[in-house]
Formats: C-alpha cells, sequence, structure tokens
C-alpha cells in the first residue's frame, strides 16, 4: 500500500519560452505520518539518443508532510541551453516529475515537451545557426502525462509492497488536471480481473478469455502513447518514462 498518492498535477505557464522555468501545481494525500522527507525531482531528457545530456533541474525536499491532501507549486530553472545538442533543441522531448521516499522512487509523471523557433525561416534550410533561446517556444504536452507507480518499502510497520512498476496514460481537462475518474475507472478493472482469476482457477476457458482481454488493454495502453503528430519518443531509453 502506497502511503503517499499524486491526486492532481497541473502544469502552468504552458505554453512559454524555453528559457521560462517550469511550474507544477501538485496534489497529493499522505494516509500516514511519515518518518522523512519527500524528494521531488524535475529531469528534463536532453537528447533521445544519449542520456549523459538528460539534465537535473531542480531538486526539492518536502516535510514535515502531514497526514491528508497537500498542494505545492513545484518550480524548476529552464534546461541549460548550452547543454543541449544543437539538433535535438527544437522537436518532441520529455521533462519528468518524479517523487522518492528514503532514496526510493515510487511515482513519477513524464510529459511529451515539443520545442519550436518562434520566428518563421524556410523549412528547406532550416532555422538560422546557432539557435537563439530567447527565440524557443516551449510547450508541455498536457493533455495525456504517463504516470508510473514503482513499488518500494514504506517503513514504520507498513507491509513492503510487491510487483511491477505500473503504468498509466491519464488525460486532462482543459485546465491541464489529471482526470481521475479515470483512475478509479482503472482500479475497478484491476480489482474485476482479481475477481475473475479467483473463479479462472477452476475454469481453463475463463483464463484464455481473460488473457486476450489483458492483452487488448496493453495494446491501447501503447497506441496511447503514439503523439498526436505520429511522432514517438523511444521508451526503451533509460531516461525516458519506465513501464509503469
Amino acid at each position: 500500500m502506497a502511503l503517499v498518492n499524486i491526486v492532481n498535477m497541473v502544469v502552468l505557464d504552458n505554453p512559454t519560452y524555453f528559457s521560462n522555468p517550469f511550474q507544477f501545481e501538485i496534489t497529493f494525500e499522505c494516509l500516514q505520518e511519515l518518518d522523512d522527507d519527500l524528494e521531488w525531482k524535475v529531469l528534463y531528457v536532453g537528447s533521445a539518443e544519449d542520456s549523459t545530456h538528460d539534465q537535473t533541474l531542480d531538486e526539492v525536499l518536502v516535510g514535515p508532510v502531514p497526514v491528508g491532501v497537500n498542494k505545492f507549486v513545484l518550480q524548476a530553472d529552464a534546461p541549460d541551453f548550452s547543454s543541449i545538442p544543437e539538433n535535438d533543441i527544437l522537436g518532441v522531448t520529455v521533462v519528468l516529475v518524479t517523487c522518492s521516499y528514503k532514496d526510493q522512487e515510487f511515482t513519477r509523471v513524464g510529459y511529451y515537451v515539443n520545442n519550436e523557433y518562434a520566428e518563421q525561416f524556410d523549412p528547406e534550410v532550416g532555422p538560422p545557426k546557432p539557435l537563439d533561446s530567447a527565440k524557443v517556444m516551449r510547450q508541455i504536452l498536457a493533455d495525456k502525462p504517463r504516470v508510473t507507480r514503482f513499488p518500494i518499502d514504506w517503513g514504520s510497520g507498513v507491509p513492503a509492497t510487491t510487483g511491477t512498476p505500473q503504468e498509466g496514460i491519464q488525460t486532462q481537462d482543459e485546465d491541464g488536471e489529471i482526470d481521475n475518474e479515470q483512475n478509479m475507472n482503472e482500479d475497478t478493472a484491476e480489482e474485476s480481473i482479481d475477481m475473475e482469476q479467483d473463479e479462472e482457477e477452476e475454469e481453463e476457458e475463463e483464463e484464455a478469455d481473460d488473457a486476450e482481454s489483458v492483452e487488448g488493454f496493453v495494446e491501447e495502453a501503447d497506441e496511447a502513447t503514439t503523439l498526436k503528430s505520429g511522432m514517438e519518443i523511444n521508451t526503451q531509453s533509460n531516461s525516458m518514462i519506465t513501464a509503469e
């Protein structure tokens, strides 16, 4: 059982200039008093092909954390423009917001980011080089964040969670807020699967049907990671969003 759950995350000041800070309004629920602070990080993927260009934009300790619902704004400076390969500045990349407890990452929220040059240029020639950072616009694609939860040992008499990371694509409303109704639907679906698995112990045919259903769900999740433009980020990179 996770003692901390993200209830909502809103992307602020979006779209904006590349040099402006990232801002995320985070609402999370703490179910039990914690022995230690929560560590929040903002990471920017500088290149999909080389993780050495990834940048940790900020690291913040939040605590002591009161039991109940908490809200704060996590702000991080823009990436170091000069540390990003020039060919990777424009186009699609990823920004990650992670949270850890006692050096154990238990949740990660990833967003696709699209950087475009603000001035018109000849598409056959490309924008003028070197790129002027003051003319690069950044837009976070906040409508479909990828949320990943990792099982960790919370201590304090709480049984250690087990299993593999759980991944989900969550939609957001017009204000950029995560749709928690989908989360509840997913939880209900998981409970239904568990009930079916109990019955399937006696009926092999139902096992086959459930396997097909789960396979279909995975295929839908894979399709949801595709950007509207048809572009995809290589999720196999260890700097990208991991499977939930």
